[in-house]
């Protein structure tokens, strides 16, 4: 199986129409169509359902899409770190960011980092924590930044200087946000909001025993979706501050919750992982600042 046949493959799968892909890879169509089919003896299964001007991935199809993606950008990683190895002005990294306010603290250094180090190219995914590790284990990503403490036994981190405080996004004009803070007390029996990390991990500590009260209507991996169903009047959200606007325009308010409920934020990286030589003065810069505050 050849990584050109793998990206032969994501292309008509993107497009679904092998003219198009076939447009867009330079190459002919009997070409690209004779690699598809013997891309499906190799495997013996049927990738695709051909119609008259439109081609659908079958569960194998949609199984081999997400593989070959991985892999794509793992082949494409490894080029572009062989190539930055003597490139001491620049080169390629690769973060995958949980949703947070304190991604600033990173931002602000990056930004720093590239007047000194011009080439440096970065490349963001963002996510939860079960997408951005699993990236970072297959070696897709250089870097995570996590909601939670990691596995000390699996990765090395930094702590960013703050932690995330936990709140209620809801209507301006909704009888909860005459309140000040929010309790467990105040959200029981409502329809809320949240990210299926929250619920399970941090909620859980906040509330206690009252959990059981709390009533999850649906689960977000973005914030921001979230709180527009909020703003259909469908529930209320669970999230940190600063991640929605809440402005005097916007027709939301946050509440912080009561007691308080904060996640600590961190970057992670897999022991013993060997690092191109821009990744590497980028993590040291990062250690200075981080542990400096």
């Amino acid at each position: 199986m050849e990584l050109r046949t793998m990206r032969y493959f994501l292309a008509v799968a993107r497009e679904e129409n092998m003219t198009r892909a076939a447009e867009l890879l330079h190459v002919t169509q009997p070409t690209l169509s004779k690699q598809l089919k013997s891309l499906e003896s190799e495997l013996g299964k049927r990738l695709f359902i051909r119609h008259s001007f439109s081609i659908q991935l079958t569960e194998e199809g949609i199984l081999l899409r997400q593989r070959a993606e991985d892999l794509i950008q793992m082949a494409d990683k490894i080029t572009s770190e062989f190539l930055s190895l003597d490139d001491v002005l620049g080169g390629e990294i690769y973060l995958g960011l949980a949703e947070s306010c304190q991604i600033r603290y990173l931002a602000a250094e990056i930004r720093s980092f590239k007047n000194s180090y011009p080439g440096l190219r970065y490349h963001i995914t963002s996510g939860d924590t079960e997408q951005v590790t699993e990236k970072l284990d297959k070696g897709v990503l250089d870097f995570a930044v996590l909601a939670e403490e990691p596995n000390a036994a699996k990765y090395n981190y930094l702590k960013f200087p703050q932690a995330d405080i936990w709140g209620v996004i809801m209507p301006e004009n909704c009888p909860l946000a005459e309140k000040q803070s929010v309790s467990a007390d105040d959200l029981a029996g409502l329809p809320l909001f949240c990210s299926e990390q929250g619920w399970n991990s941090d909620l859980p500590r906040w509330c206690g025993n009252k959990m059981d009260r709390l009533h999850l209507e649906g689960s977000f991996r973005l914030s921001y979706n979230g709180s527009l169903f909020v703003r259909e009047g469908l529930g209320y959200l669970l999230t940190f501050d600063h991640l929605i606007d809440t402005s005097a325009d916007s027709g939301l308010v946050f509440r912080p919750l009561t007691p308080k409920l904060e996640s600590a934020i961190y970057l992670i990286w897999k022991k013993y992982q060997v690092f191109t030589p821009i990744a590497e003065k980028l993590l040291e810069r990062l250690q200075k600042r981080f542990t400096a505050d």
